[in-house]
C-alpha cells in the first residue's frame, strides 16, 4: 500500500511505536505505515485523543498494514450526534435518491475489487479468490437493497366505513449502531448497512479492529458514491473502549450486531427497553451422515463446511454425527481429503487453508484441540501449529479431526470457531437428532441421505435457523432470510432478503376519514 496522501479522506504516513506483545494490534512497529482516520458527519478526522493502533497481516507478523484510530467515547458520542443531526433529512429524502447512491457505492466496489480484495486478504487472511467474492457479492448486496427497498411499504385494510382508509406506514427508525466481526468483514456489514440506509436510518459503525481497512474501503465507497454528510459514520476502535455508548446513548434506537454469544448477551442486558436489537451469535453446527449417505459427497461437505474460512465461521461444521455403519469409511475419505487440503499465504495458488485471524484466535484453537485431548477423544489428524518455513511469522494450524467423542464433551458443546471437527458415532436417525439438538446452538445444520422421506423429516425436527439437506452448513443466499434459534440469535428479527429489511422500520396505523 502506497503512503501517499488521500484528496479526500486523509490518508498519511506515520511512524508507529506500540508495546510488544505480538497481538494483533499490540506490536513493536518502527517502519512507516498508511494511517487511516475515522469517518464522522462527512469528514475524515483523527480520534480524539490521537492514538493508534496497528493492522498486522495474520500470515505474515511483519507485515503491517497501517495505523488506525484508537477510539473512546468522546469520538463515539461526535458520530452519533452527527447522525442524529442527519436523520430527518436523509428520511425524507426520496427512495430513489438512497437508492442510487448505494448503486454507485456498488459500482465502486466493482471497480476497485481487485485491490480491496488483496488488501482484505492481507488484514484477513482468507484467499484472494474468496476476497474478491465477498467484495463482489457485497456490491450485489447493495444493489440487492436498492432495489427492494423501493418497494417495501406498508399495507391498506378493508373496513366499514365507507368514508375511511385505514392504512400502515413503514418509518425508519433513527441512528443505528452496525457492529460487525472480522470473519466476513464487509459481507456482514453491506448486509446490515444497506438496509438500514435504503429504509432512511443514519448509522455509526464500528467494525473489527481485525479488519478495519475493508470497512474503510465500503464507507470510501459510500462516501463517493455522495452520501449526505452524517448519514454514515465510521468509528474505529476496542469494543472495550466505545462498545458501551454505541449501545446505551439515547438517541440510538437499534443496535444490529454479530459476533459471539457472550458479547450479544452483555449487549442486550445493557440496551435500554426501547432500543431494538438484531443479533446474529454463535453455533455448534452438526451434519447428520446416515448410513445410505453418498460417503464421498459428506466427505467433500465436511471438509467444504469445516475447514473454509480456517473453520472461522459462525455456520462452519463443527460436529459430524454419522451413522456407525459407515462411519470408518466416513472417516477414511475425510483424513484424506483433509490431507490434500493446501495450507498458507492466501496469495498463494491453491492454498485452501490460511491463518486464523489474530493470536489470541490461535491460542484459543489451540486450548480447544489440548481439552479434547485431554478429554479422552481421538485426534486422528493434525491439530498442531506450524512454524517452520514460510509458516514461521503467521497464525497456521494444521486442521484438526478428532473420533469417538462423546457428546458431553466441551469440544462437542461449545463453539471454537477455528479448524476443528468432532465425530460422534450413533446407531439411529433418532439418536443422531437428540445429539444434533443437545446444545444451546441452533444457527446451521445439515443432512447427508438419500431419503427423501427422511430428509423432510429432518427439516421438521431440528432446531436450527438454517437447514440444508445434502449441503454444507456454510453459506446463505443473500435474498434469503438467515438467522439462528436458541444462542445463536435473539429470534426476533433476521437478515438478509427481503426479510432483513423489516428490522430497520416502525410500523405507524393510519386512520383517515373524509
Amino acid at each position: 500500500m502506497s503512503g501517499k496522501r488521500s484528496a479526500w479522506n486523509g490518508n498519511q504516513q506515520t511512524s508507529l511505536t506500540d508495546p510488544s506483545k505480538k497481538e494483533k494490534g499490540d506490536r513493536v512497529l518502527t517502519t512507516k505505515v498508511e494511517t487511516f482516520n475515522n469517518y464522522i458527519n462527512g469528514e475524515w478526522r483523527e480520534a480524539v485523543s490521537k492514538k493508534t493502533f496497528s493492522d498486522i497481516n495474520p500470515a505474515n507478523t511483519e507485515d503491517i498494514i497501517g495505523a488506525f484510530q484508537a477510539s473512546n467515547e468522546q469520538d463515539i458520542k461526535l458520530a452519533i450526534e452527527a447522525a442524529n443531526k442527519a436523520f430527518p433529512e436523509w428520511a425524507r429524502t426520496a427512495p430513489s435518491k438512497r437508492a442510487a447512491i448505494l448503486n454507485k457505492a456498488a459500482d465502486i466496489l466493482e471497480q476497485n475489487a481487485d485491490k480491496y480484495a488483496s488488501e482484505l486478504t492481507r488484514e484477513e487472511g482468507k484467499h484472494v479468490t474468496d476476497a474478491k467474492n465477498e467484495v463482489l457479492r457485497s456490491a450485489q448486496t447493495l444493489r440487492f437493497y436498492a432495489i427492494e427497498g423501493q418497494s417495501y411499504s406498508g399495507e391498506t385494510f378493508p373496513n366499514d366505513d365507507p368514508n375511511m382508509k385505514v392504512s400502515t406506514e413503514r418509518e425508519p427508525l433513527g441512528v443505528v449502531s452496525v457492529i460487525t466481526p472480522w470473519n466476513f468483514p464487509i459481507s456482514i456489514p453491506s448486509r446490515k448497512i444497506a438496509p438500514a440506509l435504503i429504509m432512511g436510518n443514519t448509522v455509526v459503525f464500528k467494525p473489527s479492529s481485525d479488519t478495519p481497512l475493508i470497512a474503510i474501503r465500503l464507507v470510501e465507497a459510500l462516501h463517493q458514491a455522495g452520501i449526505p454528510k452524517g448519514v454514515i459514520n465510521l468509528v474505529t476502535g476496542k469494543a472495550s473502549d466505545v462498545g458501551d455508548l454505541l449501545v446505551t446513548h439515547p438517541a440510538i434506537k437499534a443496535v444490529t450486531f454479530t459476533g459471539s454469544t457472550s458479547a450479544g448477551e452483555d449487549i442486550h442486558k445493557k440496551s435500554s427497553f426501547t432500543t431494538r436489537t438484531q443479533m446474529e451469535l454463535g453455533g455448534k453446527n452438526p451434519m447428520i451422515v446416515m448410513d445410505d449417505a453418498d460417503i464421498d459427497l459428506a466427505a467433500t461437505l465436511t471438509v467444504n463446511g469445516g475447514f473454509s474460512l480456517s473453520g472461522q465461521a459462525c455456520t462452519g461444521t463443527s460436529r459430524v454425527i454419522v451413522l456407525e455403519k459407515v462411519k470408518e469409511a466416513f472417516l477414511e475419505k475425510l483424513i484424506a481429503k483433509t490431507r490434500a487440503l493446501k495450507i498458507g499465504n492466501g496469495f498463494e495458488e491453491g492454498v485452501k487453508i490460511g491463518p486464523l485471524a489474530n493470536e489470541r484466535q490461535m491460542k484459543n484453537v489451540l486450548n480447544y484441540i489440548g481439552i479434547g485431548e485431554s478429554e479422552g477423544a481421538d485426534l486422528v489428524y493434525g491439530g498442531r501449529r506450524l512454524t517452520e518455513g514460510d509458516y514461521s511469522l503467521g497464525y497456521f494450524i494444521q486442521p484438526a479431526i478428532f473420533t469417538n467423542v462423546h457428546p458431553t464433551m466441551r469440544i462437542a458443546k461449545e463453539e471454537i470457531f477455528g479448524p476443528v471437527i468432532a465425530i460422534i458415532g450413533v446407531n439411529s436417525y433418532e439418536e443422531a437428532i437428540e445429539i444434533a439438538n443437545d446444545v444451546e446452538y441452533g444457527l446451521s445444520a445439515s443432512i447427508v441421505t438419500n431419503n427423501l422421506k427422511l430428509a423432510h423429516q429432518f427439516t421438521k425436527d431440528i432446531q436450527a435457523g438454517t437447514v440444508k439437506v445434502n449441503r454444507t452448513t456454510t453459506g446463505n443466499l443473500m435474498n434469503a432470510p438467515f438467522g439462528g434459534l436458541k444462542k445463536s440469535s435473539t429470534s426476533t428479527f433476521r437478515e438478509s432478503g427481503r426479510a432483513g429489511l423489516e428490522f430497520f422500520t416502525q410500523v405507524k396505523t393510519v386512520y383517515v376519514g373524509y
